[in-house]
């Protein structure tokens, strides 16, 4: 494993570049945002943009057609903190993220982006934005992932202690070369099919210092 290499392609795909697909909507957003007003690193200063930024974004997504009008609350499956969850034909869910997890919105497109990187068989596809009780979500589609049996947390830990990420407490872990940190593994959020750990939910975040190196 060229871990200079896999840094530097992350390095290249938050900062808006080698895009393809999905991945390539997803970063133009980011793009969007970065471009329109100042970033930090601080959290605090995050949070007092995030506000703005969610206004940035609906005028965005308003000028570019991306808001959708309706979702069929009949396929409504469950929700937790961070998103809402519909079927979608069996073959796929949608998904409402607010990006409660996160100190930004761009903080939540760089978790889209990491996770498709890392996990593409369960990536997650930028449809829109979707606005429920004055609340901007985002709407994005990922693979239905129909689970066989109960996820082993042992399993899924030896898995990315061999990727080079280091257990830091419970269901959380961090990759100190890539200063990558994913949290919340899990076993609602990693399920098993057929013995195939499948990563359905993350939550990643990174170190700026460490990350840009």
């Amino acid at each position: 494993m060229n871990l200079n290499k896999i840094k530097y392609e992350l390095q290249h795909i938050l900062s808006g570049k080698n895009g393809i697909g999905q991945d390539a909507v997803i970063q133009t957003i980011a793009n969007h945002l970065r471009t329109s007003q100042r970033t930090s690193p601080v959290a605090e200063e995050k949070h007092q943009n995030k506000t703005k930024e969610a206004e940035r974004l609906l005028a965005f997504a308003q000028k570019n057609n991306l808001i959708f009008d309706a979702i069929d609350e009949k396929n409504y499956i469950s929700e937790g903190a961070e998103q809402k969850v519909y079927n979608n034909d069996n073959e796929y869910v949608l998904k409402l993220n607010d990006a409660i997890y996160y100190a930004s919105w761009e903080d939540y497109f760089n978790n889209l982006l990491l996770h498709n990187y890392f996990f593409s068989d369960t990536a997650y596809h930028l449809l829109g934005f979707y606005i429920k009780q004055d609340t901007l979500y985002a709407l994005v589609k990922q693979a239905y992932i129909k689970a066989t049996h109960l996820t082993n947390l042992e399993a899924v830990k030896i898995f990315l202690t061999a990727n080079g990420f280091e257990n830091t407490k419970n269901h959380d872990y961090f990759h100190p070369y890539f200063g990558i940190i994913i949290e919340d593994l899990h076993d609602e959020n990693v399920l098993t099919q057929n013995g195939i750990l499948y990563f359905i939910d993350t939550v990643f975040y990174i170190k700026p210092d460490i990350f840009w190196q």
